[in-house]
């Protein structure tokens, strides 16, 4: 029985599970950053792997008792090599900002300079914002996006690096709809003495698959979250090619940014790569592509604008300014109000605070791990913008109207059945 033991120890915690369960299953989940791992993920997860101490590298550890989770994170290792075609690779990072700090305190000592996407075109905290430590730890410049095309301007990249001569230059993006082109980031690194790294936390699913080019080949390092596309256990990766970064890459790890690993979650992470390995999860990845542009066409048609005019991968970054002044906080509440789950987020040219913002991001990658169709999906950018507008009136609209043919959508497509 689900939780059997944990209603008996403590029902107010099974409780909440159970609570966050409920909201999963009647709700359309739409953030990009997040999906559903299959049950043999969960059950990896909440294994007795929990209870090991194993500070180390497999067959190096500072405990005694590893040799079962040594063949767990040798086995994590082998596949995620595999996966992405690197030669070396690190599981331990708990988060995928932990593998962007240890990677970044390779790379790049306190006070000098690096270069990452700004956070309000699309980049991430961990990529030189000066609220998170690789903003407070170096002198960052940003770039951006092409204000006309609302894409990188590689030009502009190059000569900022050119003239700021940085000694790390970050690729990757949490709010991004379109294609990197990580080798022209790595000849601007590389043509001004930088590092290139990469954070493919948001596509390592599509990587995986070839539905986007892979940084791999290209960049001195590249982190990721094993989440979001990959669709398995949150936590972090670091992989590389070159030996000579390895014992750095490593010692950033452990004993420079944590301390033991969760092998319990390395598990997990074994898991999912296993799952991503198969041909099925090619076909997942590309659904979660077309049901992506499916989204878009929905919101289109009814009056929203997306930045850069659609995607090219999972995510879509939603213009709100057609609908005046209704805000990224407004649209998030209103539709959670409906059963569609999304998040607030900045656009280019961003007049709003962060916490409310004049745009919404939305992402595939759930939806499709649930079955939706690309018709089905469609009908939700449809209803996204049928809701966000009658913000501004309400002649004619029926919340719980959208509501029920949400939650009719929901129930042809029931979230882990095999959980009572």
């Amino acid at each position: 029985m689900y939780l059997e033991h944990l209603r008996q120890e403590d029902p107010e915690v099974a409780a909440c599970v159970d609570d966050e369960l409920q909201r999963q299953r009647d709700s359309i989940e739409l953030i990009a950053s997040e999906n559903f791992v299959s049950t043999a993920v969960m059950e990896a997860v909440g294994s007795p792997l929990t209870n090991k101490y194993a500070e180390g590298l497999p067959g190096k550890r500072y405990y005694g008792g590893c040799w079962a989770v040594d063949k767990v994170e040798n086995l994590a290792i082998e596949r995620v090599k595999r996966l992405f075609g690197s030669e070396f690779a690190n599981v331990q990072p708990h988060s995928g900002a932990q593998a962007n700090y240890a990677a970044e305190s390779v790379f790049a000592k306190p006070g000098d300079t690096i270069m990452g996407m700004d956070l309000s075109n699309g980049g991430h905290l961990t990529h030189g914002s000066k609220a998170n430590y690789s903003g407070r730890l170096h002198e960052v410049v940003s770039y951006g996006l092409d204000p006309k095309t609302e894409r990188i301007d590689y030009d502009d990249v190059a000569a900022k690096a050119e003239k700021c001569h940085p000694t790390l230059i970050i690729a990757g993006a949490s709010a991004y709809p379109r294609i990197i082109d990580f080798e022209r980031f790595a000849q601007i690194a590389h043509d001004n003495g930088a590092a290139l790294m990469v954070d493919m936390a948001h596509i390592a699913g599509l990587v995986a698959t070839g539905a986007h080019p892979s940084p791999v080949p290209y960049a001195d390092v590249v982190t990721s979250t094993t989440h979001k596309t990959l669709r398995g256990t949150r936590g972090g990766i670091i992989l590389w090619n070159n030996p000579d970064y390895t014992k750095r890459l490593n010692s950033a790890v452990f004993p420079g940014s944590q301390g033991g690993p969760l092998e319990h979650v390395i598990a997990g992470k074994a898991v999912a790569f296993g799952e991503a390995l198969k041909p099925e999860f090619a076909t997942y990845i590309e659904n979660v592509c077309k049901n992506a542009k499916a989204l878009g066409r929905g919101m289109q048609s009814k009056g929203l604008r997306l930045v850069t005019g659609g995607t090219d991968n999972h995510l879509l970054l939603v213009d709100l300014t057609p609908a005046k002044d209704i805000t990224g906080r407004d649209a998030e509440q209103a539709l959670e109000r409906v059963g569609i789950t999304v998040n607030k987020n900045t656009i280019p040219g961003e007049q709003r605070s962060p916490f409310v913002t004049s745009g919404i991001r939305v992402g595939s990658a759930a939806i499709t791990t649930r079955g939706f169709s690309e018709e089905e999906c469609e009908r939700v950018g449809q209803l996204i913008g049928k809701t966000v507008f009658a913000l501004q009136n309400d002649e004619g609209f029926k919340i719980d109207d959208v509501k029920a043919e949400v939650a009719q959508m929901l129930a042809r497509h029931p979230l882990y059945p095999e959980l009572a």
